[in-house]
């Protein structure tokens, strides 16, 4: 049989491992969340630069070829 005093002990004891899963579990999600938002903010801006990259280059060196006609260059 378990004395009462022992009892109240692992009662006391299951109460705080229960309050520590809790917050571990809301520590858990926040840094889930913020490895999601991190990799969205890093990665859309990286496909955008994929696709506006190779535009400016484009751009930039039709308006070096026209100043190159005009003698510019």
């Amino acid at each position: 049989m378990i004395e009462p005093e022992l009892a109240a002990k692992l009662d006391a004891m299951k109460a705080e491992i229960d309050a520590i899963y809790v917050s571990v579990e809301r520590t858990r999600k926040y840094f889930l969340w913020t490895l999601i938002i991190t990799l969205v903010l890093f990665i859309l801006p990286l496909i955008g630069l994929f696709f506006a990259v190779p535009s400016f280059l484009g751009s930039y060196t039709e308006t070096l070829s026209g100043l190159q006609d005009q003698g510019g260059y």
